[in-house]
């Protein structure tokens, strides 16, 4: 693989290869990241200036991966530089995240991309796509004649999708900043968790099938009852110890503009308008510096009714995808060891290995094989704004409250529920 750094950072390209050295850490060794190490070049250029761009694009000797590590407003000023410059046929974007910062710039950011490549080569990352346990929401809910009947509005009661994090800003304010939780977490990952999780089956796992499964749904999901104020709570932390370390209120972290009133911890109740899911609440909630790290999708499932002469009121009956771990645990009612007439809940587990890629590996994978399975369509970038938009303007207006939490903690009290 021929690899080309770029940017404005004034470098040598022994001081990247340093960079790439490090990256590739224990696997520097190997024979073919050898040879790559020893060829890879850094050029210090101006991103947008199509000058700049062609000779980039002339010292590739095949059709080149173009990676846009770039926010949304210079990576749309680069397709601008870019309609100057003959790519080769067979040339490849890869965008990273956040698409767009709104629905208009999506949508504006897709048809300067169409006009350059074909959707096809077109492959905007996210990494959550590439996590085994993400994928393993397909095997679970497809491959398993047990789950599928079971899995709609007539015995799910709800639906939890949950991104926990004891880390706070880690010296990314600048970013974070002009982003917050639902810009950075659920408007993106846990969307496209939430379609893998409610789709209906594609019938085949590749890329037409499955993407097209994931934008039908995601075309029918907004806010909890179309009140998105209602729908949603947003706060940020305040000074507080994680772990025995101290971290200071997010107003006061370096790069932080208070008067932005930036949230930390946001929270989306969403419904899907179809047959299959119309009535069931479904719940994305995604925050930074809090007590534990959670990341889980939990489908809790309706009561029935009790057979007379068993008593106990056992939780309802839930299966959880843990995404860190792998984990797969699903709660069921039973009877109880001690006295069979009394009712109690068990619970079985069992835990999935990672692949043998982390989740990035999997991305660049198809990235680089051209398969863009794992990479988010336009149209479905588009429906993330769509489905998030209403809530930022009530937000913007004031609707909802800007709640705070101490750091280390589980959230605002009043959220417990």
């Amino acid at each position: 693989m021929q690899l080309i750094g770029a940017g404005l950072t004034e470098r040598t390209t022994e001081q990247w290869r340093e960079i790439v050295e490090l990256a590739i850490g224990d696997k520097k060794s190997t024979r073919a990241n050898q040879r790559m190490i020893e060829q890879t070049e850094w050029r210090t250029a101006n991103a947008t200036d199509a000058a700049a761009l062609r000779d980039l694009v002339a010292l590739c000797d095949e059709p080149p991966v173009i990676y846009f590590a770039l926010p949304p407003a210079v990576a749309a000023k680069v397709c601008d530089a870019l309609a100057d410059v003959e790519l080769p046929e067979g040339t490849r974007f890869a965008m990273e995240k956040p698409f767009g910062s709104s629905l208009e710039s999506a949508r504006e950011l897709n048809r300067k991309v169409a006009s350059l490549l074909p959707e096809r080569h077109v492959h905007r990352i996210d990494h959550f796509l590439g996590m085994a346990t993400v994928l393993n929401v397909l095997g679970v809910r497809f491959a398993n004649r047990l789950l599928e009947p079971a899995w709609n509005n007539a015995s799910v009661e709800r639906i939890d999708i949950v991104y926990d994090e004891i880390l706070g800003l880690e010296s990314r304010g600048g970013y974070y900043d002009s982003s917050g939780a639902l810009r950075d977490m659920i408007q993106s990952h846990l969307l496209e968790v939430l379609a893998f999780v409610t789709m209906d089956n594609p019938r085949k796992v590749e890329e037409s099938a499955l993407r097209d499964a994931v934008e039908n749904v995601l075309r029918v999901t907004r806010p909890w009852e179309d009140d998105p104020a209602a729908a949603s709570r947003r706060a940020r932390y305040t000074a507080g110890s994680i772990d025995g370390r101290e971290l200071p209120s997010y107003a006061d972290e370096p790069g932080v503009d208070p008067a932005r009133e930036t949230e930390t911890l946001a929270e989306l109740v969403v419904e899907i308008d179809n047959d299959r899911w119309r009535g069931v609440p479904i719940r994305m909630r995604s925050g930074k510096a809090l007590a534990e790290k959670l990341t889980y999708v939990r489908v809790t499932f309706k009561p029935i009714e009790r057979l007379e002469g068993l008593t106990g009121k056992p939780d309802p009956d839930r299966l959880t995808l843990e995404l860190k771990s792998g984990e797969v645990r699903l709660d069921l009612t039973m009877n109880g060891e001690g006295d069979p007439m009394q009712l109690e809940q068990q619970t079985l587990a069992v835990k999935q290995d990672p692949g043998h890629l982390l989740p990035y590996g999997e991305v660049l994978r198809g990235v680089l094989s051209g398969d863009p399975l794992l990479s988010v369509r336009g149209d479905i970038a588009e429906e993330c704004w769509r489905i998030v938009e209403p809530v930022l303007a009530a937000w913007q207006s004031g609707e909802v409250p800007l709640d705070e939490y101490p750091a280390g903690s589980r959230g605002p009290e009043h959220w417990d529920d």
